[in-house]
């Protein structure tokens, strides 16, 4: 597979950028439509603090950034991004832990997996491609990443969406029993290890045979997701996140909540239709309702297509990026 530096003629190496001509690219092999007409992807591996960050790149211009969630990788964004990058750069990152990043050693207090140090993590990464500022679009674990960094780095983030979640704080708060058996990764994967662990390990394919999981792809995009949940390194890596999900993150979110910290910057909240932000939270007023605690600039309205719509109805989400992203 051929690799193009995307930096022109600055050398790739004195910005930590590392060509990467081992990975096989998807969009070079898959057939059978579901990766048809994405082989102008780049992709490349980013040298930052401590660790490394695997890129897929599409387009020119401003840059957008897009951050997976659980249990993806930077593939989920392979039918929006075309979509959205006729006029701007987009980055896909896989996050640590995930499919071609690294995976940090982690600590008693779980803080190299909070949102706070992944999201300082990713401003490093558009930094070093050359993008100090730039949009932000996250979805499930990359949308907490994402409001977390728009909080801690709101000089970077020029625009928030966040797909499908609402802040760590207030889903812990409002949690019952109907929570804990919809949102079984939260529960599950914040246990101590090595019960988490053994249990993603033991059934690696389990985690997408389920409402959080469950995706109309082929075999090939399904394995290449799989095979993170494959490596105990990783699997490690991603229980530790929903660990620290669970007590520094909260922590952070609690903190600025009490100082009436807020995202200042126009934000886009999307969220399933039918799916538990659209059932769980009437009293109040919505998800909207939530993320307006936050993010005084929030809109945004359900979409069709289930937990992963970015990825299973990219035309209508699509759309509303643009909209978003012209406003």
């Amino acid at each position: 597979m051929e690799r193009r530096s995307f930096l022109g003629s600055l050398t790739a190496a004195s910005f930590g950028v590392v060509l990467d001509n081992s990975f096989t690219d998807p969009a070079r092999t898959q057939t059978g439509g579901s990766m048809a007409g994405h082989d102008s992807f780049e992709s490349s591996v980013i040298n930052v603090s401590g660790n490394t960050i695997f890129v897929r790149r599409h387009g020119r211009g401003p840059a957008i950034l897009m951050v997976h969630g659980f249990p993806r990788t930077s593939l989920m964004w392979r039918f929006l991004a075309p979509k959205v990058a006729g006029n701007h750069t987009v980055i896909c990152v896989d996050l640590r832990a995930y499919g071609g990043s690294g995976t940090p050693a982690s600590t008693d207090d779980h803080l190299p997996y909070s949102k706070r140090a992944m999201a300082e993590e990713l401003v490093e990464v558009m930094g070093k491609l050359g993008f100090p500022t730039f949009t932000l679009i996250g979805h499930d674990r990359g949308g907490r990443v994402s409001y977390r960094m728009a909080l801690d780095h709101p000089k970077n983030v020029e625009r928030l969406a966040v797909f499908d979640v609402i802040p760590i704080l207030e889903a812990w708060s409002r949690s019952d029993a109907r929570f804990a058996q919809t949102y079984w990764p939260w529960i599950l994967l914040s246990q101590k290890n090595p019960l988490p662990e053994k249990y993603l390990l033991g059934a690696p394919e389990a985690v997408f045979h389920n409402p959080f999981g469950q995706g109309s792809f082929g075999p090939e995009i399904l394995e290449d997701y799989v095979s993170t949940y494959r490596d105990p390194a990783r699997v490690h890596g991603i229980c530790e996140e929903y660990r620290a999900a669970a007590t520094i993150d909260v922590e952070h979110d609690r903190a600025d909540k009490e100082a009436a910290k807020q995202i200042e910057c126009p934000m886009l909240h999307l969220w399933a239709e039918g799916g538990p932000l659209d059932i769980f939270y009437g009293k109040d007023g919505g998800p909207l309702g939530i993320w307006r605690q936050w993010a005084p600039r929030a809109q945004g309205q359900a979409m069709k297509g289930g937990h992963f719509f970015p990825e299973e109805n990219p035309d209508d989400t699509a759309v509303l990026v643009e909209r978003f992203l012209s406003a």
